[in-house]
């Protein structure tokens, strides 16, 4: 049996960095009662417990913007490991996620290849995650891996890798598989899911968003399955609201799961296509399949019947956003069957300008001067460039008739603006009213 779907406790002898000794549960930050092993072995539901490591801020929920961070207390900061003194952070013990993350013993893989990156499994407590930001149209979040092997240049998910104490360079190199995905899933579903969210005033379910900070169908889903076991769980349930976000066109692998899915809940499918320019594309995502065979994808998917969107996140600055490259996309995402398209800056966190900056200068130096300029002193474009951006997006979407994401027209949108975690382009104007964006 697979050690990521097994119900046994990975054995914690095998270490790969060594663990100070501390009497804090693993997860001491958000104390839950149960262990997954527990967890795994118990799936009946207890009524009016909401308590979990879910239920705080998680590195699966986007990032807090600079103003919100301005308002927090830097010791509750959710990167715990952001303090300026790298010395100190290296003294400190591990704890929560980074002492699980420090232990986690090497997960088995038939790769041969010396770039393959490194695979661990991950015996974490939870499952679906929750995500109480305003900011986003959804409640919860599946991320089935941390890291991803893609290895997008822009990837604003590498602070994620930041929680586990590792630089955000390793979030293509370390993969951790999460273990025992399905069982955990039925009790996280029937312990803490709500189908009639507060947020709609309890008209309609809470929503799922998978893929938020990793990609669920990177290669390591050709061997760990922890998507298709989540997957298989979701479609035994009815009235739920989902969505899925990708860059592979791996998800077809999944299609006669996701109308089961589609038959019972809500299901919203997004294809991240950044570029039409197959070497531009190879640059910009090392490992991520070519535009071609996503466009491919979208045309399969929505032929089997499903609901799907392209998304054209993010627009960078000076690469992708050359006149007519953005509409092309749209244009191609139309012709696939793709019913929604939008699209979102660029937005450098510290932890993806760390690695941006230094692939500016070696593929694209003549525009260093103006990233420095523009991403400098926040993560942000110019409120200027954003609104044409949200006005290209506009003329795209009324050229082609696309409509704007099931889930978010029925919900609270206050999107954010990134990589394939990008949100409808529509609302943009809203989110600079908050200073989201």
């Amino acid at each position: 049996m697979s050690p990521v779907h097994s119900i046994t406790t990975p054995d914690s002898s095998t270490q790969r960095r060594h663990a100070s000794p501390t009497p804090e549960t693993l997860f001491p930050e958000c104390p839950d009662d149960l262990s997954p092993k527990q967890v795994a072995g118990n799936l009946a539901p207890v009524a009016g417990q909401h308590g979990s490591i879910s239920d705080c801020t998680t590195a699966d929920c986007p990032p807090a913007s600079p103003a919100d961070d301005a308002r927090q207390n830097p010791a509750h900061s959710p990167v715990r490991n952001s303090a300026a003194n790298p010395s100190e952070r290296a003294r400190a013990r591990l704890v929560g996620i980074a002492r699980l993350a420090a232990t986690s013993p090497p997960a088995e893989t038939k790769r041969k290849s010396l770039e393959r990156p490194e695979y661990f499994v991950l015996p974490v407590k939870s499952i679906l995650n929750r995500c109480d930001s305003q900011r986003v149209p959804f409640e919860w979040t599946i991320n089935p891996y941390r890291g991803c092997e893609f290895a997008c240049k822009y990837c604003y998910a590498r602070y994620t890798h930041e929680y586990m104490e590792l630089d955000g360079a390793e979030f293509e190199k370390k993969i951790y598989v999460k273990k025992d995905a399905a069982a955990l899933l039925a009790w996280d579903v029937a312990r803490k899911y709500s189908y009639s969210s507060e947020a709609s005033g309890g008209t309609r379910p809470d929503h799922i968003a998978i893929g938020t900070a990793t990609d669920p169908y990177q290669p390591a889903e050709r061997e760990y399955g922890v998507t298709r076991a989540c997957l298989e769980e979701l479609a035994k349930k009815e009235g739920l609201s989902v969505s899925i976000i990708t860059k592979s066109d791996q998800i077809v692998r999944d299609i006669e799961v996701l109308k089961r899915i589609r038959e019972r809940s809500n299901l919203s499918i997004d294809i991240t296509i950044t570029t039409l320019r197959t070497r531009l594309a190879r640059i910009l995502e090392p490992r991520a399949p070519r535009p071609d065979l996503r466009l491919a994808a979208v045309k399969q998917l929505t032929q089997a019947g499903l609901a799907v969107g392209v998304s054209a996140s993010p627009l960078i600055p000076g690469i992708t956003d050359r006149e007519g490259d953005l509409e092309a996309v749209g244009a191609a995402a139309r012709e696939a069957g793709a019913q929604w398209f939008f699209s979102g800056v660029l937005f450098l966190m510290p932890s993806s300008a760390k690695q941006f900056f230094p692939f500016l200068r070696a593929k694209f130096p003549r525009l260093v001067q103006q990233y420095e300029k523009w991403f400098g002193r926040n993560g942000y474009a110019p409120e200027e460039y954003r609104r044409k951006v949200e006005e290209r997006v506009a003329k795209i979407r009324q050229t082609y008739g696309f409509r704007s994401r099931p889930f978010v027209e029925k919900k609270h949108p206050t999107p954010c603006s990134q990589m394939s975690l990008g949100w409808d382009a529509a609302a943009l104007q809203q989110m600079d009213q908050r200073g989201f964006t």
